[in-house]
């Protein structure tokens, strides 16, 4: 109950924050034009990302499963065609009867950590490069111990207000600890968004993780919606979604959930 409290308070702050935002800026190109290149992950664009995650429902025993994701985004201009966008993403966990009755774990777990090569295009923008998994959990039920790498790729269009397109890797664990299970997965995105002038976005994406190693799938769609605001003198876009699970085994599929993000945007000139 104190995950979804804090978590809804969050939700309130950013739909009266918005709300106050609109009535306080004008629309303008600008904002729609950051809210496009925010859709665009390999964009030359640096963000901090917050994603707030909670899950009900988990597993037999009906566990709740809290993840903040740290997510900053950090661009470098390899030659005037080309860009290395480096992504991270680092979760934070809070969770109660996951792994048993009346259990509780609560830690870093592992990051993700992935680099893409991405030449400049303004029709098919794609973006390859390597996909690294980094053993960082502070738990031993909230990590894999196994460091692992893989390959990861983007593909998407993007036009004034659309972007459509999905992301991708697939990560095989190389070394770690031996007596625990190899870490093989695949994970996509496929994502859908339309932005508007004042900087607000809809848009609709689907998330799949397939565990190789454990022979399990979990599918989820989310519908989104988003907007661009400042606070003071910094730029900030919030999102707001469900996350509904659609295929997925008992032992890892929610009932249902939430996502509030808080992107921390810094331009480049």
């Amino acid at each position: 109950m104190k995950n979804l409290k804090l978590f809804c308070t969050a939700i309130v702050f950013f739909l009266s924050f918005n709300l106050c935002a609109q009535e306080a800026e004008k629309p303008g190109n600008s904002a729609q034009e950051l809210a496009d290149k925010l859709a665009n992950p390999v964009a030359s664009l640096i963000s901090v990302p917050i994603q707030n995650n909670i899950n009900y429902g988990i597993g037999p025993y009906n566990g709740v499963k809290y993840t903040i994701n740290i997510q900053p985004v950090i661009p470098f201009k390899l030659t005037d065609n080309l860009n290395l966008i480096t992504r991270y993403i680092l979760p934070v966990v809070d969770q109660r009867n996951i792994t048993g009755l009346n259990t509780h774990e609560f830690g870093l777990s592992d990051a993700t950590v992935t680099a893409f090569f991405a030449p400049k295009s303004n029709k098919i923008i794609y973006g390859i490069g390597p996909a690294f998994l980094v053993p960082t959990a502070t738990e031993k039920f909230l990590g894999t111990e196994k460091f692992g790498v893989g390959p990861s790729l983007l593909i998407m269009h993007q036009g004034k207000g659309l972007s459509v397109g999905f992301i991708a890797n697939q990560i095989w664990s190389f070394a770690g600890n031996a007596d625990r299970a190899d870490f093989n997965q695949f994970y996509t995105q496929i994502f859908l968004t339309h932005s508007y002038k004042s900087g607000a976005s809809i848009g609709i994406s689907s998330e799949i993780t397939q565990n190789w190693q454990g022979n399990t799938t979990l599918i989820t769609i989310s519908p989104n919606v988003g907007a661009i605001t400042k606070l003071g003198s910094q730029t900030m876009q919030f999102a707001v979604m469900p996350l509904i699970p659609i295929v997925g085994h008992s032992s890892i599929r929610p009932d249902w959930g939430l996502r509030a993000v808080v992107a921390f945007v810094f331009p480049q000139k």
